[in-house]
């Protein structure tokens, strides 16, 4: 990965990344790789790469490296929640292992990109699926939550993508109305995405109810972003409403 690093690409990506002094991504530092260019990298070694190997890409100071690293873990977790082996008792293990392993560098995920590439397809995938953790899902979704770490705290949203893709709205609607006061612009848009998404894959009217009962006090960026596919004059209605 380093001997593809463009640094006419580096330097966009630190300035759209926000890694200046006071941004959320202060001090992360990119080779200038895209996306594509790192997917094509983890085509070639997710299959031979054992978990043991990925904490060293999850600590490395490149924010691609870290990414290639969630990359493969959801890849590796995908193999494994193919309908024929949802209850498998060795996938069952395996996707265990790649989900603990998620969340004990979660803070290692410390952009959007990195959370919203990962979380959807570990978190949500496994939130789905049978485990033998003991701890119960909403527990370890609520501490996520509950965490003071920005990026724990959007893993815990945003991996709702998935969930409603797989028809449960639940989680979505809980975290939330969890967030749904969170102080900062990236959990905005967040919640509201994933509004979104529930709305387009469960049902509409379970949107409408959540808007109807918080769409007087939600951040506007928050309401924004979860009418956008709404018609014209619908989002007109609901955006006299808001913050």
């Amino acid at each position: 990965m380093e001997s593809l690093r463009n640094e006419e690409q580096r330097l966009v990506l630190m300035r759209f990344f926000k890694t200046g002094e006071g941004e959320y991504g202060h001090g992360d530092e990119f080779l200038g790789l895209k996306v594509p260019q790192t997917r094509e990298v983890v085509k070639h070694v997710a299959h031979d790469m054992d978990l043991c190997g990925i904490p060293e890409l999850l600590k490395s100071p490149w924010h691609e490296v870290r990414l290639c690293g969630l990359l493969i873990m959801a890849e590796k977790f995908k193999k494994l929640a193919v309908k024929k082996l949802s209850s498998d008792e060795e996938a069952i293990s395996q996707r265990d292992d790649i989900l603990t392993l998620y969340l004990n560098y979660a803070e290692q995920a410390n952009n959007w990109d990195l959370v919203d590439l990962s979380a959807p397809y570990i978190l949500g995938q496994w939130l789905m699926l049978p485990t033998h953790i003991v701890k119960e899902k909403q527990q370890v979704v609520d501490e996520l939550a509950q965490s003071d770490n920005l990026w724990r705290q959007r893993m815990s949203m945003v991996c709702t993508w998935m969930t409603s893709k797989m028809g449960d709205p639940s989680w979505c609607l809980r975290y939330a109305e969890i967030h749904l006061h969170h102080p900062h612009d990236l959990m905005h848009k967040a919640v509201g995405w994933m509004l979104r998404e529930m709305g387009k894959r469960v049902d509409m009217e379970l949107l409408r109810d959540f808007l109807r009962q918080h769409a007087d006090n939600m951040p506007r960026t928050t309401l924004r972003y979860a009418i956008e596919k709404m018609t014209d004059e619908e989002r007109k209605y609901w955006m006299m409403y808001g913050k």
